[in-house]
């Protein structure tokens, strides 16, 4: 079996460098590297989207959580981690034109053109770090998978998926990682979705799964913590993913607005036909478990996130396992090649053009950026070889970027009396919030509840000091556009600022 997994998994990642090579003959500008030269189609950014966000928490992490193995005991209610997703790009389909409509290259971009230097700069740096995070998490899940696979140890394992990911995200630009993220939804849904058969076969069918769990593992709503709970994520994953460069630069690559928010919509969907997937899955692996059919510790062997991998190595047939890994590799290859991109475009974009070497033309651009994503990789593999969780990295990097970026970002779009001062406040007092509550600086501190996502304070707070500050210390002119000088671009105009 082993042989016939590997020579699948092999193929797979042949094909994806593959594919950032032919992405990397036909790559012409900076812009068609960070945006796909704003030509993608609503379906192209739909995968895409998915695919970024569908990573190894939206997959191994769901079947953990539901199958009651690891430290979250929420049975079936796992799928809100992913349903909330969807509610996020649905609700980012309503301003996303807007985002389109903007021309902007980078988040940063728009903040030092909307409200000035300093905010573009903290924002740079605020959503600069975080991508380290998310692609150290990637790798730590990518890392552990080959471990599986091939029965290497951990370090040399994370040194192929940091090379593998680095060299394919490189290479290939927004166009490759596009296409590739195409493909890879296409796996992660089919990988997962194949072992659901053999599943509930091996466990003796689904009347036998139900009679082994009890209701509370069944319930949608109570194992995840109720309607709090799924508020809670739901505003976590809306407040990252308008500010976050890995989901909006798929909506500045879009063809126009309308393909922006359809392409958003079809990202929603996809999150909810796949939602349920990896849950079940979860039901079924506790359900094995509880009547003894495989020993916990056994499938505890490589630790409670990789439950499934060591069930199907063992129950599935070697096709259905390989197709398998190429899924959870699909997922976590297709984030960290969006979180490599983002740094990338953040680095050359918003502080070497703008800071370092303002007459940088566009072959300077493209090495400049390609230079950033492989300094990243590097960080990456030497964070997640030090990260104790993958999860609380995520969080944390989640918490770090959100809450202070997001109303300015938003509204900004919307608010005409939206000022400098307001802006830079938000910021400011958003991050500053989220960490003391993520990080429990102040003992015993308490938010009405919500303390333990820490993103809702900080949104609070930076809400407050944004129109506060705003009304306060008004801008000189009341408008949605761009300061004075910095023109409002086109959809055609390309230059940089």
């Amino acid at each position: 079996m082993q042989g016939t997994v590997i020579v699948i998994v092999t193929v797979y990642l042949l094909v994806m460098l593959s594919v950032g090579y032919l992405a990397f003959r036909r790559m012409k500008s900076s812009t068609d590297f960070m945006l796909f030269g704003r030509r993608m189609g609503p379906l192209l950014i739909g995968a895409s989207l998915a695919a970024t966000e569908i990573g190894i928490g939206a997959t191994l992490g769901v079947v953990e959580n539901a199958s009651n193995l690891g430290a979250s005991r929420w049975g079936l209610s796992a799928v809100w981690y992913i349903l909330t997703m969807g509610i996020a790009f649905m609700v980012i389909s309503l301003f996303a034109p807007k985002l389109r409509k903007a021309g902007v290259k980078t988040v940063p971009e728009y903040f030092r053109r909307r409200y000035g230097d300093f905010a573009g700069v903290f924002t740079s740096i605020t959503m600069l770090l975080p991508m380290i995070g998310f692609t150290a998490g990637q790798f730590m899940a990518t890392a552990a998978v080959f471990s599986i696979l091939f029965g290497t140890s951990w370090a040399i394992s994370l040194l192929i998926a940091g090379s593998v990911i680095t060299a394919c995200s490189v290479m290939g630009g927004m166009r490759g990682v596009a296409v590739t993220n195409f493909i890879q939804i296409i796996l992660i849904v089919l990988g997962i979705f194949l072992t659901l058969p053999f599943a509930v076969n091996f466990a003796g069918g689904w009347s036998q799964i139900r009679a082994n769990v009890s209701l509370e593992s069944l319930d949608l709503f109570k194992g995840i913590g109720g309607p709090q709970a799924i508020i809670a994520l739901s505003v976590m994953y809306l407040a990252s993913f308008t500010v976050g460069q890995e989901v909006v630069s798929r909506y500045y690559s879009a063809s126009d607005g309308k393909a922006a928010r359809r392409g958003s919509m079809i990202a929603a969907l996809i999150n909810g036909i796949y939602a349920f997937i990896p849950a079940v899955l979860g039901i079924i692996i506790l359900a094995i478990v509880k009547t003894g059919q495989i020993d916990k510790d056994f499938i505890l062997m490589q630790g409670s996130l990789y439950s499934l991998p060591v069930l199907a190595v063992f129950t599935m047939p070697a096709f259905v396992v390989g197709l398998l890994f190429v899924g959870i590799i699909s997922a976590t290859m297709s984030s960290a090649e969006s979180d490599l991109l983002a740094a990338g475009s953040i680095f050359s974009h918003d502080i070497w053009k703008r800071y370092i070497r303002k007459e940088a033309r566009e072959h300077e651009m493209l090495l400049v950026t390609r230079s950033a994503m492989i300094v990243v990789g590097i960080f990456s593999v030497l964070i997640a070889l030090e990260a104790a969780s993958i999860m609380d990295l995520l969080v944390f990097s989640f918490t770090l970027r959100a809450a202070g970026a997001f109303f300015p970002y938003v509204l900004g779009h919307y608010w005409k009396k939206a000022s400098t001062a307001g802006a830079v406040a938000s910021l400011l007092v958003g991050s500053l919030v989220s960490i003391v509550f993520e990080r429990h600086l102040i003992p015993d501190l308490t938010f009405f509840g919500w303390e333990r996502q820490p993103v809702i304070p900080g949104l609070v707070f930076a809400c407050t000091a944004f129109v506060g500050f705003s009304l306060l210390f008004p801008p000189r002119r009341e408008t949605t556009e761009f300061l004075a000088h910095y023109p409002k671009r086109t959809f055609s105009e390309d230059s940089d600022f």
